[in-house]
This record gives C-alpha cells, structure tokens and sequence, in this order.
C-alpha cells in the first residue's frame, strides 16, 4: 500500500515516520523544500533516541528513512497513492483546497484522510467528489509515542473505508476507536475546554502556572498539567480548535480565554515559538521532547 502524506510539520513528519517504520512506502509533501528538510531531520533525531533506547538498529532506521520520498509538487505525491493522510494547518479553507486538488490527482480507489482534530469530516469531504471514501485519521502528537488514533466517520463515510482505514491503524501498532463527526471529536471535545478552563484560572489569579500544573499532575495523575500541554501543543492549536468548537456549538463554554486570543496574537505559541506559559530556550526545548520519547 501506498501511502502519502500531506504537510511535514510536527504531526505530518510523525505520522509519515509511524507509517514508514511499519513499512509502507510514504511520499512526505509539502509546499518548501526547507519544510521537508526540516521534518526529515525530525524524524532522523526522533529514530535516534528510539535507538538510543535500544528499541531499533542503525539498519532498521536505515530502512525506515528509505521508505521516506519528498515531494514539493502535491499532485505528483499522490498519483499512485492508496491512502492520503492530509495533516496541514488546522484552517479549513487550506483543507478544502487540498482535498480539492488531492481529489482531482489520486486514484479513484485511494483513501482521502484528514488528521484534523476538530474541522467536520462532512464538510472537508463535500470539497471532493468521492465523500464515500473522505475520513478523519486524528493521530495524538508526538505520534510514533502515542497509541491512539480516532477514526472519524463523516457523514457519507462508506462503512468500507472504515474500516480499511481501522486496519491499517492496528498495523501501525496504533488503538483506533470510532468517533462520530462532532466538532472536537472525543479527544477535544474533552481535552480542549480543561486546558481553557486552566488558563481562566490562570487569568483570574488563582494560582500561577507551575501551581495549576503540579495540582493536576499530583492530584488527578496526568502525565504533563494542561498549561504544559497546551504549550506543547501550540497555543495557536489550541485557539483554533476552541474557535470551531464554539463556532459549532454556540455554547459559551467553549469561548477562547482572552489570556489565550492575546499570547497567541503576541506570538507566544508554547514550544514552537519558544514562549509560552513556559520559556523554552533550545535546550529546555530539547530536554522536554527528548523526555517525552523517553516514556
């Protein structure tokens, strides 16, 4: 099977690592050569500390970026593709416009998924001529770590692309579970307005960042406190994905706290950008995604 990835950042780089160490060629595309680089060199650094681990062989990283062929041209990408995971910006004019041109480009047997992790599968698919075979594939991030993959269905998602597309996720040694098409899904739905709610309690001076933190870290045992996550998720992320859940639901709830709309206008997206609820000089960023391989 042939897969092709569209879009080598953070998630598009993990997702056509996963896919290529399980063995299935993958053609990683982007619209710059230098985004390319950048994401083959992630995932070269992130098959080192696999290995590091003793978890994988130098001839198995070898082999596994042997699977890995860019493209700058997206319509060459995808010609010969049996499966297309789409993981660009979460902006739903881009993702039309992709699903668009990938309509247009693929085979019309090829499976057309989205990594989105909020934008309606039924209205991405509604940009193409085959919905029937338009599903959402949402990987968690750092995604050759994390086990789940929600498989959503929009709404004229046939039951065959379903489950062709759960398969291939247990082949990646990943746990699929099936969502319906809501905004947020499962994992935002949830995820998102805690991580808000953090941030309001930050906002209104409850208590300060690394305070918030180590109460849900020690108190309801989760991994990393939401203000952390979010920083590692990206402020920008987290605004966009809030943005279409209160756009879809109309419910206050999911209002984006004004502390959240302001970092993210200032630029303070978390660890990409280097600042957020946490400072994030090079190496504090690398210790904390080297940590996060570690688990």
């Amino acid at each position: 099977m042939n897969i092709t990835v569209i879009g080598a950042g953070t998630m598009g780089n993990g997702i056509a690592h996963t896919f290529a160490q399980a063995g299935f060629p993958v053609n990683l595309a982007d619209v710059s050569q230098d985004a390319l680089d950048r994401g083959l060199k992630t995932i070269t650094t992130n098959l080192d500390r696999i290995i590091a681990k003793g978890n994988l062989t130098e001839e198995q990283k070898a082999e596994t970026l042997g699977k890995i062929t860019t493209f700058t041209d997206t319509a060459e990408a995808v010609k010969n593709a049996d499966l297309v995971v789409e993981a660009a910006t979460e902006n739903l004019d881009l993702k039309l416009k992709i699903f668009s041109q990938i309509d247009e480009n693929t085979p019309e047997n090829c499976i057309l998924a989205t990594n989105t992790s909020s934008i309606s599968i039924t209205q991405i698919a509604a940009a193409t001529k085959r919905p029937e075979k338009v599903i959402g594939m949402h990987f968690m991030n750092p995604v050759p770590i994390m086990k789940l993959v929600e498989i959503i269905k929009g709404y004229s998602t046939s039951q065959e692309t379903f489950d062709a597309v759960f398969e291939i996720s247990q082949k990646l040694g990943k746990t699929p579970v099936e969502v319906n098409d809501y905004p947020g899904f499962v994992a935002n739905r949830i995820l998102m307005p805690m991580i808000n709610e953090a941030i309001e309690t930050l906002y209104n001076g409850v208590a300060g960042v690394e305070e918030i933190d180590t109460v849900m870290k020690l108190g309801m045992a989760h991994p990393m406190g939401p203000l952390q996550l979010a920083d590692f998720i990206g402020l920008d992320v987290c605004l966009a994905i809030l943005n279409v859940m209160y756009d879809g639901f109309k419910n206050p709830k999911y209002a984006p706290n004004p502390l959240l709309v302001n970092m993210v206008r200032a630029g303070k997206l978390g660890v990409k950008s280097g600042e957020g609820f946490y400072d994030y000089a090079e190496s504090k960023k690398a210790e904390k995604v080297s940590a996060m391989f570690r688990k």
